[in-house]
């Protein structure tokens, strides 16, 4: 071979190899642009399970969780398939959702595998809420400037795991006499934040809602009707209703009394009739709220930002109420949910993830501490006693524990816990 020939073969080796990693570079570039999902790729995806989360441990939330125990419970929830997060606010002295997404962001860094996307809430309330003066549900709380700005500022510092700002949690619906506000202010912030993206303020990809009760969105009174709810429904990119037939078993009961027609059944039968009641009318609640967008002329995506059904109670949903209560009720309740909603294509923050003790400080079997599929210390509850059995929490743990079974697993002692709904007839005879 000649020297020309050599050089120019050489030269020709160069360019193939300078070819090929410019190629590889931007095969990687391609897959990089791939992984970067938005709200519209995962809101509604069965591979992407959803779940309200609040880490708390403690009796009080001054007692924050750390970075460790909050990674601790993030890989609990990545091995159940959970990858989409809902928080509910940004306030300064509660950090719990900035050091949510601290923790993501750690753990994307040590494991390159690691995916989960958060609902960022941001808390509203209206003048005078949570104080000894008269709540003024017609003028905003002033702090609610500072918890928007606060909102913003995470999902620009964490767009590849910020996908939604929900503005609000049940901020609109009647019954939050501590702090509701009208639908002008939920409006207001919903197209401030809508504005911040066609500015470039903001991700032009995230998603903007507001998280609230069916009836809030239009599925229940005529009194929610009125022109800034439509115009509120037309500003969001989704609607995030909450629905809960649990609380209904006491407020609304009609559905969850045992049928004269059933009162020879057995009661296992009872139960699970019942419940197939309860998924009913959780579903006749997303339709409404449904309908009602469509006699507007619009056509969105309806997720449900809430719903849950607990395992513990001394009040209305226990043995002297509506007989709610119990584990067994909530492995029913949750598994017919889940079937439904994956199946329907529907996003179900289910509500939630771990009891959490401060909710109902001075009450410990109060319901509304005992709403986890998970207790404080790490047990699962019966949803999902079949995730241990398949091993997946395997060399996880949760302050420490090992991640087992409630009732140590045997099933015949839960079901002496469980009660049979009450008849029709005696709900009728206690209203």
């Amino acid at each position: 071979m000649t020297r020309g020939k050599l050089i120019a073969c050489v030269l020709s080796i160069i360019f193939v190899m300078s070819c090929n990693e410019e190629n590889k570079k931007e095969q990687e570039t391609i897959t990089q642009i791939e992984k970067e999902v938005t709200a519209k790729d995962i809101l509604g995806k069965p591979d992407y399970l959803a779940i309200s989360y609040g880490g708390y441990r403690e009796k009080t939330r001054d007692s924050q969780p750390s970075i460790p125990e909050l990674k601790e419970d993030l890989k609990i929830l990545s091995a159940m398939g959970v990858k989409v997060l809902r928080t509910y606010n940004v306030q300064p002295k509660l950090p719990h959702a900035s050091n949510v997404l601290k923790a993501i962001s750690e753990l994307k860094s040590e494991d390159e595998n690691f995916e989960m996307y958060v609902m960022l809430g941001a808390w509203i309330d209206c003048l005078n809420a949570w104080t000894d003066k008269v709540p003024n549900h017609n003028v905003e709380s002033p702090n609610n400037e500072g918890e928007i700005e606060r909102a913003v500022a995470l999902a620009n510092k964490y767009p590849d795991i910020v996908k939604v700002i929900a503005v609000g949690n049940e901020a609109m619906v009647k019954w939050a006499t501590s702090y509701y506000v009208q639908p002008d202010v939920i409006l207001k912030w919903v197209t401030h934040l809508q504005n911040l993206k066609k500015e470039g303020k903001l991700p032009k990809d995230l998603w903007i809602t507001s998280s609230d009760d069916f009836s809030s969105w239009g599925g229940g009174d005529s009194q929610y009707h009125v022109k800034d709810l439509e115009n509120l429904i037309k500003e969001v990119d989704f609607i995030s209703m909450h629905t809960y037939p649990y609380h209904n078993t006491h407020y609304n009961p009609e559905f969850w009394g045992i049928p004269e027609a059933h009162a020879g059944m057995p009661d296992s039968t009872k139960i699970e009739m019942a419940m197939e009641r309860a998924i009913k009318f959780a579903q006749k609640q997303y339709d409404s709220v449904t309908n009602y967008m469509k006699s507007l002329g619009v056509n969105k995506p309806v997720h449900i930002g809430e719903t849950g059904w607990a395992t513990t109670s001394t009040g209305h949903y226990g043995p002297n109420g509506s007989r709610a209560t119990d584990e067994y009720k909530q492995g029913l309740y949750y598994k017919q949910m889940r079937r439904w909603t994956n199946r329907a294509g529907i996003s179900c923050f289910y509500f939630e993830a771990f009891n959490e003790q401060w909710k109902d400080s001075h009450n410990p079997k109060g319901s509304e501490n005992h709403f986890g599929l998970f207790t404080i210390d790490g047990k699962a509850k019966f949803p999902i006693w079949d995730l241990v059995d398949k091993g997946i929490f395997t060399g996880l743990t949760r302050n420490g524990n090992e991640i087992t079974k409630t009732y140590e697993g045997d099933k015949k002692t839960l079901l002496e816990d469980v009660l049979v709904p009450p008849t029709e007839e005696e709900i009728m005879v206690n209203r």
